[in-house]
């Protein structure tokens, strides 16, 4: 008797111990983060900034050289944002696919200069015309690549604490939009629920017109269900007093010596980009 009384008391104490933190993974995440490295743990806001100034100097010129040290720069600097490069291979393959794709585009419709490569009925390929396509190819990867990585990095809350307490965004749209990119996830599994409990009931099959009722009511009752969701969400918002002025924040939003430095590693890169086309002299501004 006094075993049981132990082991009761035992799985009391037990319960009343405070739970261990759960990490809430992103479902839409394009790329997991699997380690933590001082990129990955650089403010949001750092991460974009970091992005726009690689783009820029990709963007300036369409030149072989400008891309081609901003790309280099963005695969080096690959391990360091703690992601994990087997599922970025396999996730991200549609990227130099579109760009061979514009690099095609390019190659048939770029001015004809040059000594002739292919000349095969329609298809007429040059020197001039294949080194444009593999500055446009260069220069598609090197402008999407570093935008989709650091996003990848990015934590949503995080974001929304940078937009509201750096920016001073209105708290009620930023967290509002925060929610409903969390929610997307839960909206996608809640169809999923209706269309087979429709299914099961017998009511999902038949003909086309049928089925375009069956579809047209679907739609309406997920409606309704994102209204009281959205009521729900509003009056939890309204009691943690969103957009009211004195509201204090659990998780602060800082700049660190890591945010600095990664700011002028870029303008670095960017820098170097466009100086070694100017030396080389391959400058091809945008502008003409």
């Amino acid at each position: 008797m006094s075993g049981r009384v132990i082991a009761v008391s035992e799985s009391l104490d037990e319960r009343s111990l405070p739970s261990p933190e759960v990490a809430v993974q992103d479902p839409g995440q394009l790329i997991p983060v699997v380690r933590s490295t001082a990129l990955a743990r650089c403010n949001p806001l750092t991460k974009i900034a970091v992005a726009l100034i690689l783009m820029v100097g990709a963007l300036l010129s369409i030149d072989l050289v400008s891309a081609g040290v901003v790309l280099l720069a963005a695969l080096l600097a690959l391990p360091a944002t703690g992601l994990d490069l087997a599922a970025a291979a396999k996730r991200l393959w549609f990227l130099p696919a579109g760009a061979l794709l514009a690099a095609w585009g390019t190659a048939l419709l770029a001015e004809k200069t040059g000594d002739v490569v292919v000349d095969f009925g329609p298809v007429l390929f040059t020197t001039g015309s294949l080194a444009a396509a593999a500055a446009i190819f260069v220069r598609a990867l090197a402008l999407a690549i570093p935008l989709i990585v650091l996003a990848s990095t990015i934590d949503p809350r995080d974001l929304a604490d940078a937009l509201i307490q750096h920016l001073r965004l209105p708290e009620v749209v930023v967290v509002s939009v925060l929610a409903a990119s969390r929610l997307l996830g839960l909206l996608v599994s809640e169809w999923q629920v209706l269309a087979m409990a429709r299914r099961a009931r017998g009511v999902a099959g038949g003909s086309l017109l049928r089925r375009t009722g069956s579809l047209v009511s679907g739609v309406f009752v997920l409606l309704v269900v994102s209204i009281r969701r959205a009521t729900t969400l509003a009056m939890a918002m309204e009691g943690r007093a969103f957009g009211r002025p004195g509201r204090t924040w659990r998780r602060r939003s800082s700049f660190t010596v890591r945010d600095v430095v990664a700011v002028l590693i870029s303008l670095a890169v960017c820098a170097i980009a466009i100086g070694a086309a100017h030396v080389l002299g391959v400058w091809n501004p945008i502008g003409g």
